[in-house]
C-alpha cells in the first residue's frame, strides 16, 4: 500500500479523497482469458463488500506497517519512538518485536461472526507486508509467527494465516492471501553488503543475477506455499508495485520513476502454478497492469464514473491501515454512503481493519460492522449482485439496477455528518429507465403507498406526508426499488 499517484482522469465531481495519499491505478487492463478465472471474477464481483486486515508485528508500536524501516523521506515512513535517531537500531529493535508478540485474544470465530453480520462476503489477509514478517508458517523463513522467537507460537492458533482462511471459508466467504513481492527481511531482496536506499532492492539484478535469481525463487516457494497448504484460495492479491519489469514502469507517475532496476519477479510462472493448484484463482498484481492484474484496486479513493474493468476500492475504516491506538473510525453513514457510491459504479468495497497487538477488533470496529449489517439486512437485495445503472449518482441520490433490467433502485444517503435520511416531497428519477405503470416500492417500509407520476419534465417518486413521517427516523440510505410491469 502507500505508493499510487491517482490518475486525475478518473477522479472528479463527487469523487472522494480519503485522507491518506490518493494513488494511481493501471489502465493496461486484459481481460483473463481462462474461462474459470471469468467466471470467479463474474461471481467475485457479485459480492460487493469485503473485509481487509493489515496485522503484524508493528501493531505493537502502533506505526504504520513496514514502512517505518523504509529509509525513505516521505511522511508515512517517519520513525518514532526511543530508537528513531539511528537508523540501524530502528530496525534491529522492530525486528526484535517479533519476541514479543503474543496476540492472546486471537479469535478468527469473533472476526468471522461480525464480518458476516456486516454483510462481507470476501476476505483479504496480509499474509506477509513488506517488512517481511511472515503471518503463516513458511518453511521459507524463521522471521514467522510460528518461530520458536515468537512467544505466540505455542499457541494452537499459532498459523494465524491458515486459522483465519478456515474459519472465513466455512462460513462461505471467498479468500484473499495479500502477499507482498518485495521483502525487506530477505537477503537477497535487501542485500547486507549495500544500505537500503529506498523501498527498491539495493543491488542491481542484472549485474547480481544469482541473488535475484535466489529471491525468485523464494518468493515462488512462498507464493507456493500459500497455495498449496492452506484449503481454497480465491484470490492472490499481490502489493509492492515496484517489483515488476523494468518495461512496465510507466515514467508519467512520480514514485515509478524511483524504480531504478528491473525487478522481473516471472509473474507468468507465478501465475500459471499457482491456479495449477488453486484453479480459477484471481491474481491482482497491483498497478502492475496487463494479463496479471485480473482487477485493479484505486486506494483510499472512489472513482467518479463507472471504469471499463473489474475493480475494487481498499478503503480504512479509520485513518490507518494498522493498528493505532484511539485511531478515529468513520462513521457508519459514511462508510454506507462509500459502499453505495462505490458499487453504483461497478465496484467493489475492501474495508480495513487493523487489529490490535492482542489481537482483536477496537470496540467502535465491531459496532461500525453491526450497524452496518443492521442496515445490509434490510437493503441487501439492492446491493449484492446489481449492475450501475446511469446517472450513477444525483446529489443524494444513488442508482443501481438488477442484471436484468426489470427492477430499479433509488437510494437516498442521508447528508454528510448525519445518520437520519431527511426526505424530500419527491423522488427524482429522470433518466432512470422508470415509468408510469412500474411498481414502486420502499425497502425500509413495504406497507408505504407509492407512486410514480410525471410532473413536467420529470418522473417522480411522489411521497405523501404519510409515508415521510413513517420513515422520518430511517437511518444512514432510504431505498425505493421500482419493478417493471409484466407484459
Amino acid at each position: 500500500m502507500r505508493h499510487w499517484l491517482l490518475a486525475a482522469v478518473c477522479l472528479a465531481g463527487s469523487a472522494f479523497s480519503l485522507r491518506a495519499q490518493e494513488h494511481n491505478f493501471s489502465t493496461e487492463y486484459i481481460r483473463p482469458a481462462d474461462p474459470l478465472v471469468q467466471e470467479k471474477l463474474a461471481a467475485w464481483q457479485d459480492l460487493k463488500f469485503g473485509l481487509f486486515m493489515h496485522w503484524g508485528t508493528y501493531s505493537q508500536w502502533g506505526v504504520v506497517e513496514s514502512w517505518s524501516i523504509c529509509p525513505e523521506d516521505e511522511g508515512w515512513t517517519q520513525r518514532r519512538g526511543p530508537y528513531s535517531a539511528d537508523y540501524n537500531e530502528y530496525v534491529k529493535a522492530y525486528e526484535n518485536l517479533q519476541t514479543t508478540f503474543n496476540p492472546v485474544k486471537f479469535d478468527p470465530r469473533k472476526w468471522a461472526d461480525a464480518a458476516k453480520e456486516a454483510g462481507m462476503k470476501y476476505v483479504v489477509f496480509t499474509t506477509k507486508h513488506h517488512d517481511g514478517f511472515n503471518m503463516f508458517d513458511t518453511k521459507e523463513s524463521d522471521y514467522k509467527i510460528t518461530s520458536p522467537k515468537t512467544p505466540f507460537s505455542a499457541n494452537p492458533r499459532a498459523n494465524i494465516a491458515k486459522e483465519i482462511f478456515t474459519t472465513f471459508r466455512n462460513d462461505g466467504f471467498m479468500i484473499g492471501a495479500y502477499f507482498s513481492k518485495p521483502d525487506w527481511h530477505q537477503p537477497d531482496y535487501w542485500w547486507k553488503y549495500f544500505p537500503p536506499k529506498d523501498r527498491n532492492v539495493n543491488y542491481d539484478p542484472k549485474k547480481y543475477p544469482e541473488r535475484w535469481n535466489a529471491y525468485k525463487t523464494f518468493t515462488h516457494r512462498q507464493i507456493a506455499e500459500l497455495m498449496s497448504d492452506y484449503g481454497k484460495i480465491d484470490i492472490l492479491w499481490l502489493d509492492g508495485g515496484w517489483v515488476r519489469p523494468k518495461k512496465s514502469i510507466d515514467a508519467s507517475v512520480e514514485w515509478q520513476k524511483a524504480i531504478t532496476y528491473d525487478q522481473d519477479i516471472d509473474m507468468a510462472t507465478i501465475a500459471a502454478d499457482s491456479r495449477k493448484k488453486q484453479p480459477g484463482l484471481l491474481v491482482v498484481d497491483r498497478s502492475v497492469g496487463g494479463a496479471y492484474e485480473n482487477y485493479v484496486t484505486p486506494e483510499q479513493t472512489i472513482p467518479a464514473k463507472p471504469l471499463d474493468f473489474p475493480w475494487e476500492s481498499c478503503i480504512t475504516m479509520g485513518n490507518s491501515w494498522s493498528y493505532v491506538p484511539n485511531d478515529v473510525y468513520k462513521p457508519t453513514g459514511k462508510l454506507i454512503n462509500m459502499l453505495l457510491r462505490i458499487v453504483s459504479r461497478g465496484g467493489n468495497f475492501l474495508l480495513n481493519i487493523g487489529p490490535s497487538p492482542e489481537g482483536d477488533f477496537a470496540d467502535t470496529a465491531y459496532l461500525r460492522l453491526k450497524q452496518i449489517g443492521g442496515w445490509m439486512r434490510i437493503h441487501g437485495e439492492a446491493v449484492y449482485g446489481t449492475i450501475p445503472l446511469a446517472p450513477y449518482e444525483n446529489g443524494r441520490q444513488v442508482y443501481l439496477q438488477s442484471k436484468d433490467g426489470q427492477t430499479v433502485y433509488v437510494h437516498v444517503l442521508a447528508e454528510e455528518g448525519e445518520d437520519l435520511v431527511e426526505l424530500p416531497g419527491s423522488i427524482d428519477i429522470t433518466s432512470t429507465g422508470v415509468r408510469n405503470g412500474w411498481r414502486v416500492s420502499c425497502l425500509d417500509d413495504a406497507s408505504l403507498k407509492l407512486k410514480v407520476a410525471q410532473e413536467g419534465e420529470k418522473l417522480v417518486i411522489q411521497l405523501p406526508a404519510a409515508a415521510k413521517k413513517k420513515l422520518a427516523g430511517s437511518r444512514y440510505a432510504v431505498t425505493f426499488k421500482a419493478v417493471r410491469p409484466k407484459t
